[in-house]
């Protein structure tokens, strides 16, 4: 048997180039020992990033796995930090270690809204499956889903002194929910848009909405007293003729009375805003004292709650301009009736000023400091983050920029990349700057200002760079100095294209003036340096005219021939010597965005916006194979130095390996979130650098890992496989019918593999059981004792586990919110075991809490079957006896060891004159303002 090729694997191995992506908000979070308002997290595609604002520096990392992040949220202690992710999950992040325990599945596509409640302990989310799930943070799992929606969810609000909810859609609804009852008790139908921001003002008795105008609309919430019962219904007239037109009246007002029985919400006014485009976020700060509003483009609007006595001065002066208006009516004879004003929204809501950014405004969030201060950060949408400071209290409040982040990336897509030849450094260049990075600290070393830049290399030596510019120009880098050397006119359209000669003596370009350009290094002498320096730059010496714009140029390792794509979708390939024509090669439907030329000028691959690959022969032309590569364009192609590997990039945000000579798809690299423009491979070929749409810049090592490539189809079935199975319908409880409540989790393969195990540990408990009662029947039958029985291998790794302490610590495994979901996969067979292993548990007082939940769970579910099976209810009724007993006793020993616990604080605070945790923090406050109150009186009389 002959030896089997082996490929070496590329993992993932940094992200840099992003300061914050746009696509989910930015959030201020605190981290130990350091100051308030000095640290804001940002989404950076998959991982969640934290910046010090004061530094400019990467403090903390939080990463994420494989889908890009949507929302955050920190709790409201600032210890943890919600992240909601693109496919659907959730996860908790802790601020201290930056590490994740906590991870909630129940969304079927991006998460687009979060919130904690007051307490910290419940998390709502909604999602562009048009649902909101409470999850239960302590628990770790799932509450039940909220179903009504009909469109994506755009914001959640907790209120804190109900238990209610109030959720935000684009299908223009507003909608409110019981949560003691789970049911939908209130839609508001008054806009005529999307509904995109909310916020509540006046101690939750106003909410504030935004939509897709100009337009705030408010709306005055009216909390019903609880203890005051709904009157008897009025008996139902009898039906006349002229009662026929009134009769849906009578049921509108029905409907009117059962939904006013929590609240009633009636519109009261509106505010008009600067911008005239879409609400993009409506935020308030803790004691909703100011609002902050802003659309897609670059202006913030501050807005000041006034406090009610402002108010009452505010419409005294209005009445007493009524009353001196009506008194001069009067003087003048004309009649005039008796003076009153209307209040308005906008007699207690002052807009401030218009905050103006240097670029749009994704996402803004704000703190307010004890000093007054407002402080505020704001992710723009070309990878940026600024921050103000605002005092609300001046006569006219004007924004101060205190920081700004982009040196860590660029403002637009980096379109070309490049390694230096000793592949320590890597370039990268956008429509405005071109940028030089430490390939192993990824730091960077230099930034420059260019045009829109499309192509670049390093000229042997390192010393210097060339960029081809969309405007037709190269432009000559000095790299240790940053300065910009020569500025040549090159090709009268874009520059497509640039290529090192192999004897690295000069370099030929490509344009979209349909020629091809020779040009030669020189040395001249530099006329605006002092001293006699030298400065390199570029001689033109030939030119080769095509008939068609040129995409894409390539000498051949040989020096022989030069091969150039054209607009038509062919690729000529030239002697390069005498610049005649030699071949061309013919088959793609679309132009040929990308070619590369192996090692050792034996093979051409050519990739094309008809998303094929295509392998030619450089020695006649001939198509040895045609592979369709990618989902969307092929935008980048390149082989591995010395070898017959390739590798592709496309608008499809892939990046394929390829063999040139067995045409086998070798592996995938998935990561980035947007179309991946270009790549670059290290001349060593040990790293990939890659560009894309997402503002990032991914770094991807070569291992010594092999790749064994039916390995490599079975992780893409698998991955196919959970894809399916994401989309598929959530578990609906038997015997249930769907309504606007439902389980919070979805079916994964994580629940089913945990279904699986615990199947698998149950069979194992029935065999174990089996061979016991069969060796003590052999025992009775001989009338002595046979040697023991060797324990099962697993039982043994488990510690010499007995068969249903091994069950047991398999349910313990599995994890808090994927647990129902286990159980419901789980068919009914298993159940009556266990259920009796559930009844054992209880009995010697194990996991009680863990057991309870699985078993009220499990009857929920499976109620009809049990109640029907005589030999399951002897099981019950001792599983009702024993549980009622033990819960009973933990209740006990919890409200003793409460009590115990309140007794002693007692007992500490009187005999040592102090006070615990939230007391103390107010006293310690009042000890504060006296001591600074004598300091004053005694400044005062100094």
């Amino acid at each position: 048997m002959g030896l089997t090729k082996q490929y070496l694997r590329y993992v993932a191995s940094a992200v840099f180039g992003v300061i914050g992506s746009p696509k989910a908000n930015i959030a201020y979070v605190t981290i130990r020992g350091g100051e308030k308002g000095r640290f804001v997290a940002v989404a950076a595609c998959e991982h969640v990033f934290i910046w010090d604002v004061r530094k400019a520096e990467k403090v903390r990392i939080l990463e994420g796995k494989k889908h890009e992040v949507t929302h955050l949220c920190p709790s409201p202690d600032g210890i943890n930090i919600a992240v909601g992710y693109e496919d659907g999950s959730v996860r908790i992040f802790s601020l201290l270690n930056g590490e994740s325990n906590v991870s909630f599945n129940g969304h079927k596509t991006a998460v687009t809204a979060i919130q904690y409640d007051s307490l910290g302990a419940r998390l709502v989310t909604g999602s562009r499956d048009t649902d909101v799930i409470v999850w239960d943070v302590i628990n770790e799992c799932g509450l039940y889903r909220l179903k009504g929606h009909k469109d994506a969810i755009t914001q959640v609000l907790f209120l804190k002194e109900k238990n209610l909810l109030v959720t935000s859609s684009k299908d223009t609804f507003v909608k409110w929910w019981d949560l003691d009852t789970q049911h939908c008790f209130r839609t508001m139908v008054g806009h005529r848009s999307e509904v995109w921001g909310m916020a509540l003002l006046n101690q939750e008795n106003r909410l504030l909405t935004g939509s897709a105008d100009s337009e705030l609309r408010a709306w005055d919430i009216t909390y019903l007293d609880e203890g005051k019962e709904v009157g008897e219904p009025q008996q139902k007239k009898g039906k006349s003729l002229l009662d026929d037109d009134d009769d849906d009246d009578d049921e509108e007002g029905a409907d009117d009375e059962l939904e006013e029985r929590i609240l009633s919400c009636k519109k009261t006014g509106s505010i008009l805003r600067e911008g005239r485009d879409r609400v993009v976020s409506l935020m308030t700060d803790a004691k909703a004292r100011f609002l902050l509003c802003h659309g897609t483009d670059n202006g913030l609007e501050v807005f000041s709650v006034l406090p009610e006595e402002e108010i009452q001065k505010k419409m005294e002066k209005k009445l007493k301009r009524a009353r001196k208006k009506a008194l001069k009516a009067q003087e003048e004879g004309e009649e005039a009736a008796e003076p009153s004003v209307e209040r308005k929204v906008g007699d207690e809501i002052n807009r401030l000023l218009t905050l103006r950014a240097s670029a749009k405004i994704r996402s803004v969030d704000f703190l307010m400091m004890p000093s007054g201060e407002m402080r505020l950060a704001l992710l723009l949408q070309n990878n940026t983050v600024e921050t103000y400071t605002l005092r609300p209290g001046d006569q006219t409040p004007a924004g101060t920029k205190t920081s700004r982040l982009t040196l860590g990336g660029h403002r637009t897509d980096a379109r070309t990349l490049t390694f230096s030849s000793e592949n320590s450094s890597i370039l990268s260049a956008s429509g405005e700057t071109v940028k030089v990075w430490n390939r192993s600290t990824l730091q960077v070393v230099r930034t420059m200002a260019c045009e829109y830049a499309l192509c670049s290399l390093f000229v042997p030596g390192d010393r210097q760079i060339i960029l081809g510019s969309k405007s037709g120009k190269i432009q000559i880098f000095e790299l240790s100095s940053g300065s910009l050397l020569e500025t040549i006119d090159a090709h009268n359209g874009a520059v497509w294209s640039m290529c090192l000669s192999p004897d690295q003596r000069g370099i030929v370009t490509g344009g979209a003036d349909k020629t091809v350009k020779f040009w030669d290094f020189e040395l001249i002498k530099d006329e605006q340096s002092e001293q006699a320096s030298k400065r390199l730059t570029v001689k033109h010496t030939r030119t080769l005219q095509l008939d068609e714009d040129v995409l894409c140029v390539r000498f051949s390792p040989d020096s022989r021939l030069l091969a150039a794509s054209l607009l038509d979708s062919t690729v000529k390939v030239f002697y390069v010597d005498t610049l005649k024509f030699f071949l061309s090669l013919y088959g793609h439907k679309l132009p040929v965005l990308c070619l590369d030329i192996s090692h050792d000028s034996a093979l051409i691959a050519t990739g094309s916006a008809d998303r094929n690959v295509k392998i030619w022969g450089l020695d006649f032309g001939d198509c040895h194979r045609s592979m369709f590569a990618h989902d969307d364009s092929v935008m980048f192609l390149q082989f591995v130095p010395k070898t017959h590997l390739f590798f592709t990039a496309g608008k499809d945000r892939k990046i394929k390996q390829w063999d040139a000579d067995k045409f086998e798809h070798i592996q995938t690299l998935e990561g980035h979130h947007r179309e991946v423009w270009c790549l670059a491979i290290s001349p060593n070929g040990d790293h990939i650098v890659s560009s894309s749409h997402d503002k990032s810049l991914r770094l991807w090592d070569r291992t010594r890992e092999p790749i064994i490539l039916e390995d490599e189809k079975e992780t893409e079935r698998e991955a196919e496989f959970e894809e399916s199975m994401a989309k598929g319908d959530e578990p609906v409880v038997p015997g249930e019918t769907a309504g606007e409540a439902a389980p919070a989790a979805k079916k994964t393969i994580e629940t089913v593999k945990a279904a699986e195990r615990i199947m698998e540990a149950l069979e194992l408990y029935r065999e174990e059981t089996q061979k016991m009662e069969e060796h003590e029947a052999a025992c009775k039958a001989a009338g002595k004792p046979l040697p023991p029985l060797r324990m099962n291998p697993i039982l043994v790794a488990n510690g010499n586990a007995s068969p249903s302490q091994y069950v047991l610590d398999v349910i313990k495994k599995v994890r808090s919110s994927e647990l129902e979901v286990s159980l419901l996969v789980l068919p009914f067979m298993y159940v009556p075991d266990l259920l009796k292993l559930f009844n054992c548990y209880v009995k010697d007082g194990l996991e009680v809490e863990l057991v309870c939940r699985c078993l009220f769970f499990l009857l929920r579910v499976h109620f009809g079957q049990i109640t029907t099976n005589q030999v399951m209810l002897s099981v019950m009724d001792e599983l009702r006896v024993n549980t009622i007993s033990k819960v009973r006793e933990i209740r006990d020993v919890l409200g003793f060891n409460g009590a115990g616990l309140q007794f002693l604080q007692r007992e500490i605070e009187s005999k040592e004159d102090v006070m615990f945790f939230a007391d103390a923090t107010g006293h310690f406050g009042e000890k504060k303002r006296k001591r600074r109150k004598r300091e004053r009186a005694i400044l005062s009389l100094a």
